[in-house]
């Protein structure tokens, strides 16, 4: 048989060989996206020491391609939400987020930014971040130790090499969605108005007369 009619191998692994890669633009986007997430450098309590120690030369988050924490939000792509965050600080918090350019991700650190933590009951503590902006990766613990942030990290790159950005069946909100601003709540008294943003979040218990702590 003649080379001509020899039937060519055109699996990844022969054509990785022969020193041809074959992809998508997509691929080749959300792969270097994942690999260049810039944070942005805030913190709201605790939690953000732990965050602190992540960037140190012992946990080294620069491995990551994410040690360059942003002074401005219009420079980061990610929001790190590590700590408490009370309902005075609440309008700050969607306010950065809507600064922050497209596509944008959000970490809540911590059981505090996750649910109001051991503060849950207190009048002045927003019980959960993701009641005013959509939360990509939720980060247990109290507070979470800095190799448990670099997972989270990592689950979010894996999260972000699996998005569709072209083409039919986009997945990545940013292109899904378009740009992503939500209304920056007001604290009224002693309570946030509104409550929660129905766009990313609904009580559970729509019975007003019940407590589901939405507060």
């Amino acid at each position: 048989m003649s080379k001509a009619n020899e039937e060519v191998d055109l699996s990844p692994e022969a054509t990785a060989k022969a020193g041809v890669i074959l992809s998508s633009l997509d691929w080749i986007y959300n792969w270097s996206r994942s690999n260049s997430v810039w944070p942005l450098q805030f913190g709201l309590a605790c939690c953000a020491i732990e965050m602190i120690g992540t960037a140190g030369s012992r946990h080294d988050i620069s491995r990551f391609g994410a040690e360059v924490f942003r002074p401005s939000p219009r420079q980061a792509d990610l929001m790190l939400v590590s700590g408490t965050v009370t309902k005075k600080m609440a309008p700050q918090v969607v306010r950065i987020y809507n600064q922050m350019p497209e596509p944008k991700y959000v970490i809540a650190m911590g059981a505090c930014a996750i649910s109001g933590g051991p503060f849950k009951q207190g009048y002045n503590v927003l019980k959960g971040i993701d009641r005013y902006i959509p939360v990509d990766i939720y980060l247990p613990g109290c507070p979470p130790r800095p190799e448990a942030l670099l997972h989270a990290l990592m689950s979010l790159q894996d999260k972000i090499k699996k998005q569709k950005t072209l083409g039919k069946g986009i997945t990545n909100p940013a292109y899904k969605e378009g740009g992503r601003i939500y209304p920056v709540p007001e604290l009224m008294g002693d309570d946030l108005v509104p409550p929660y943003n129905p766009d990313v979040w609904a009580p559970s218990n729509p019975n007003p007369n019940v407590e589901d702590g939405c507060k």
